[in-house]
């Protein structure tokens, strides 16, 4: 069936499923997820990007004690994001006409010429993108814990079909899962340059008030009822 995404306005913002074709395996081991952390950060831009010049400016830059001034002109703005093993979520607001189909496509190419050099494979790795337009703040929170939460899947493989059997330890979790950006918006720097996290701060009510709307969930599932529907429909 093909996917069917709404218009991708300017300053209006989407939430973005990327997966693996057939739900292969894109991210392997965490050499990968750096790769993809990197990719995120160095492909939101309208410049052509070459990966090892950019490291090497970076390794001039760290040796003389230098700074890396970041001057490129981005094209969407990432609010937050999440690795799983076979697939990747974001929140975007675009900011430049085509400006997320374009950084799709940076990010999938980029990324893969990585993937299928390391893994000796050829062939693309993922599949069309999905999007979906964020109309009101009520979906906003919904989407930011939606993401978030995506992890819960990796210590309860069951939890949709059988709940959150011990939220503490869930909690606990999300909150030292190193491949999102929540650890950011809680105030633990883990990878602050890739998202720009002002307006969600603002409208999640600052970082307690992130943690206690995704502890919610965690915690009272039952009254996130409609949360897939919000979120991805």
């Amino acid at each position: 069936m093909p996917i069917k995404r709404p218009p991708l306005i300017n300053d209006e913002i989407y939430h973005v499923v990327l997966r693996g074709g057939g739900d292969a395996l894109v991210f392997k081991n965490d050499d990968d997820r750096y790769r993809g952390i990197f990719s995120l950060y160095e492909f939101n831009t309208t410049d052509p990007i070459e990966i090892r010049e950019q490291r090497r400016r970076r390794k001039i830059a760290k040796a003389s004690r230098g700074l890396f001034p970041d001057i490129r002109k981005h094209i969407v703005e990432i609010l937050t994001f999440c690795f799983m093993p076979n697939h990747i979520h974001l929140l975007l607001r675009q900011i430049e006409n085509g400006g997320i189909s374009e950084f799709i496509r940076k990010l999938g190419s980029g990324y893969v010429g990585y993937f299928n050099k390391k893994y000796e494979r050829r062939g693309p790795l993922f599949g069309k993108f999905r999007a979906v337009h964020i109309k009101n703040d009520e979906q906003l929170k919904t989407v930011f814990a939606y993401i978030h939460k995506n992890a819960i899947s990796l210590i309860e493989p069951k939890w949709k079909e059988n709940g959150i059997r011990n939220p503490k330890k869930v909690i606990q979790f999300l909150e030292n899962y190193k491949w999102s950006s929540y650890l950011d918006y809680l105030g633990k720097e883990n990878f602050p340059s890739v998202t720009k996290r002002d307006f969600i701060l603002k409208v999640m009510g600052g970082k307690e008030g992130c943690r206690d709307f995704v502890n919610g969930w965690v915690e009272y599932k039952k009254e996130f009822k409609d949360w897939n529907n919000i979120a991805i429909e």
